[in-house]
């Protein structure tokens, strides 16, 4: 995987060749393209920036509406050469777009004309009206961690929708997982034909229902034949209950928790949000363990010395906001070794937690505020939408895994598009790396 841009000249090209990519509307498309316009346009900036790539020229174009899409929606688009014309140097392509529902909502083919010679990666943006600019680097740089890693041994629980086995079969595909499927073995099958996924290759262990499959997924973790866990189509509340039956379950010292990585276009690094899914009102023992599992999985990406911003509504200690009697406490407990691996501050309100320049009005001085790697939400609540408004608002893109069990467990949400998908499971292949190697608890 890479984030720089791929680029074919037209001798490079050949037919046959073909990508794939997803796109998610945004204020911004809706505000410069309108609701009508955003698909095609997207499929004029796919051949512009994917295929053949940079230096590409449109020279016309065949497409028919199927369908709508709206705010948020996530399509992802295929493109395919179909034909090439020596005399002019064009090449067709042949493109669809999906929305993450299944339905088709734009195809047809569009006529270009590609660089004849290599093109500078580095050039101009204003050569293709990108509405996806600087989205998604954080992710492919996650992927890319990823890249020489043993593939992980993983069971997907229930995975009997074709959305769900996608995501998990794209995984084994991209070298990040081997795949155990457990469910009912007729519903994994007609799953699969309904996706056209062959499932020669892949092990199903046959099931009755959903509470049987996690149950015995988490049996598979507990024994070692697993290394990690992943939702397929059943509510997270059944997987998780099976995760931490205390006699059965995969439960540690450790509270769990989950984590958002999230790609944020504006902020210069993985931003990693905890805890917006597990812990409702966590106490301060158990915000404790959410710093710690946050910390350690900044150290599987590749962060030394963590940021971690303890965040409330304001940036002082007011004993009629527990909130941040709980910060102040949380710091003094990392200056006990307590919390390690780390550099907490706080209470942080968001606007200085996030901005160095808010952090400097208010005259604080830490080497925590304006460049947080990790925020820390008081509760669930504040998190949940703290992650959802940088998604729906901010045009980010989020990963998430649970940590602090035995072993790693992916929760994708059928709102991910394929990026977030796999970077879930680079995540997860990343932990698990570290966990071979002894490095970490989780």
């Amino acid at each position: 995987m890479t984030t720089s841009v791929q680029q074919y000249t037209y001798a490079a090209l050949q037919v046959g060749d073909r990508v794939e990519t997803t796109s998610r509307l945004n204020h911004d498309d809706m505000r410069v393209l309108g609701e009508g316009l955003w698909p095609g346009t997207m499929l004029i900036n796919a051949v512009c920036t994917e295929l053949p790539g940079p230096g590409t020229i449109p020279v016309a174009q065949e497409l028919t509406y199927h369908g709508t899409v709206g705010l948020g929606d996530t399509v992802t688009i295929e493109l395919e050469v179909v034909a090439k014309h020596d005399a002019e140097a064009q090449v067709v392509i042949a493109a669809r777009a999906t929305r993450d529902d299944g339905e088709l909502v734009i195809s047809g083919r569009i006529t270009v004309r590609p660089p004849q010679e290599g093109y500078d990666n580095g050039a101009p943006d204003s050569l293709v009206a990108s509405t996806t600019r600087g989205r998604r680097r954080q992710l492919h740089r996650l992927l890319r961690l990823a890249d020489d890693l043993e593939p992980m041994r993983v069971a997907v629980v229930h995975p009997v929708d074709a959305l769900s086995l996608h995501g998990a079969v794209q995984a084994s595909e991209h070298g990040l997982m081997e795949l155990t499927l457990v469910g009912p073995e007729h519903k994994i099958r007609a799953a699969a034909e309904e996706a056209e996924i062959d499932l020669r290759r892949l092990a199903i262990i046959d099931v009755e229902h959903s509470h049987e499959a996690a149950e015995a997924a988490v049996d598979l973790a507990r024994r070692g034949e697993v290394e990690g866990i992943m939702k397929g189509s059943l509510h997270t509340d059944e997987l998780m209950g099976a995760v931490v039956n205390r006699q059965k379950g995969l439960r540690t010292e450790r509270r769990i928790s989950h984590v958002y990585a999230m790609d944020v276009p504006s902020y210069p690094r993985p931003l990693l949000i905890s805890d917006a899914a597990i812990n409702i009102a966590p106490n301060l023992g158990q915000k404790r363990d959410i710093c710690q599992n946050a910390i350690e999985l900044a150290h599987a990406l590749g962060v030394e010395l963590p940021r971690v911003a303890i965040l409330s509504a304001t940036e002082s200690v007011n004993s009629e906001i527990p909130s941040t009697l709980d910060a102040a406490a949380l710091c003094k407990m990392a200056d006990r070794g307590q919390i390690h691996g780390g550099l907490l501050d706080g209470p942080l309100a968001f606007d200085n937690a996030i901005s160095e320049s808010a952090a400097r009005t208010k005259r604080i001085e830490s080497a925590v505020a304006g460049h947080p790697d990790i925020l820390i939400a008081p509760d669930l609540e504040s998190g949940n939408m703290l992650a959802k408004q940088l998604y729906y608002l901010a045009d980010a893109e989020a990963a998430g895994i649970v940590l602090g069990a035995r072993v790693p467990i992916v929760l994708t949400s059928r709102a991910d598009d394929v990026i977030a998908r796999l970077a879930s499971c680079a995540i997860a292949l990343l932990v698990a790396d570290r966990k071979r190697r002894g490095l970490a608890h989780l």
